[in-house]
């Protein structure tokens, strides 16, 4: 078990974590447990009912948070010819082909935290599975990020547009900003993220789709949600 210090636990015993609070209530809360020396991101965990092991219930995509998440977000394109032009002017940090490929799979630097491809790169960009996928980075037309359309996409994601995958647990974890963000800025992005992935519940789910829901900050204590709120965040968004 991991070891808690005492600040942890005097941010712990500072309320009930037994108890689920309104969501504007628990960012108020979590914003409280920041305490760090550092601009702490906030992140939100929902638990859902989905079995992760069947192929009809993985719960995948993207959502543009209102607000960003405070977090400078480098992107990587696989491009080459006038798409890897418009991917530099767009902003793009890293732009490359077969050069770029070839320095991955060597065990090269990895600097960026999004990776967008061309859809006619993607059967080389498919050999850096096995080191992008673990990471959570290998492009994916589920996630937006096979497209011709680079300019666009690259802006969605220095705007705010995250991506959100559940785990082998069920669990989804995505950040949804930092301490330093108001409480109305925060709430706003809560009510984005949740509302996207309650709108993509799977089919084949059955039964309590969003079991729990809880904000932590980065080395804050966990808060919970009520879930039974979350069908009005869900109606606030639309």
């Amino acid at each position: 078990m991991a070891h808690r210090g005492k600040r942890y636990d005097r941010l712990s015993a500072s309320y009930d974590k037994y108890q689920d609070y309104e969501p504007l209530e628990a960012v108020r809360m979590v914003k409280a447990t920041a305490a760090a020396r550092f601009d702490e991101t906030i992140e939100a965990v929902m638990k859902l009912g989905i079995d992760p092991r069947r192929a009809d219930q993985l719960v995948r995509g993207t959502v543009v948070l209102p607000h960003g998440t405070g977090k400078a977000v480098r992107v990587g394109v696989f491009a080459v010819g006038d798409l890897a032009t418009e991917a530099e002017a767009a902003g793009a940090e890293i732009v490359g082909g077969d050069e770029l490929i070839a320095s991955i799979a060597s065990g090269g630097e990895i600097g960026f935290d999004v990776a967008i491809a061309s859809p006619d790169m993607m059967p080389k960009v498919g050999r850096l599975g096995r080191i992008l996928g673990p990471r959570g980075l290998m492009p994916n037309p589920k996630a937006g990020t096979i497209t011709r359309d680079l300019a666009r996409t690259i802006g969605e994601f220095k705007a705010g547009k995250i991506e959100y995958r559940n785990d082998r647990y069920g669990n989804v974890a995505a950040p949804i900003g930092k301490a330093s963000f108001n409480e109305a800025l925060l709430h706003e992005n809560l009510i984005a993220l949740v509302s996207e992935v309650l709108r993509v519940k799977p089919a084949a789910s059955k039964g309590t789709y969003l079991k729990g829901l809880s904000i932590s900050s980065t080395m804050g204590p966990g808060i919970r949600v009520d879930v039974t709120k979350a069908d009005r965040l869900s109606a606030v968004a639309s």
